[in-house]
């Protein structure tokens, strides 16, 4: 089972950058592929990208496509998100998980971290 704190989350103004980390513990970190989702109030949870477990593949939100990164350490058993050029759009509590292929779906969410973009 891995564990997960989220972190690096804030306040910034509009076009600037944030970069998040998720740290995971469990020594099965390196076999999970991992994903980034947000959600904002009153809205739902939405994907914003995922990485896979080697690193080699990389899937964005259209909405986050160009301006998000998302790469990973197993060696640190953390996942990163570094996010440029922020817009107030960009504002919602910033949630990682696991990739379980035994429920195809992710699972054991972190506590999230709050992004908020000023104008």
């Amino acid at each position: 089972q891995v564990q997960l704190v989220e972190s690096g989350g804030g306040l910034v103004q509009a076009g600037g950058s944030l970069r998040l980390s998720c740290a995971a513990s469990g020594r099965t970190f390196s076999s999970y592929a991992m994903g980034w989702f947000r959600q904002a109030p009153g809205k739902e949870r939405e994907f914003v990208a995922a990485i896979s477990w080697s690193g080699g593949s990389t899937y964005y939100a259209d909405s986050v496509k160009g301006r998000f990164t998302i790469s990973r350490d197993n060696a640190k058993n953390t996942v990163y998100l570094q996010m440029n050029s922020l817009k107030p759009e960009d504002t919602a509590v910033y949630y990682c998980a696991p990739y379980d292929e035994s429920y195809s779906d992710y699972v054991g969410w972190g506590q999230g971290t709050q992004v908020t973009v000023s104008s």
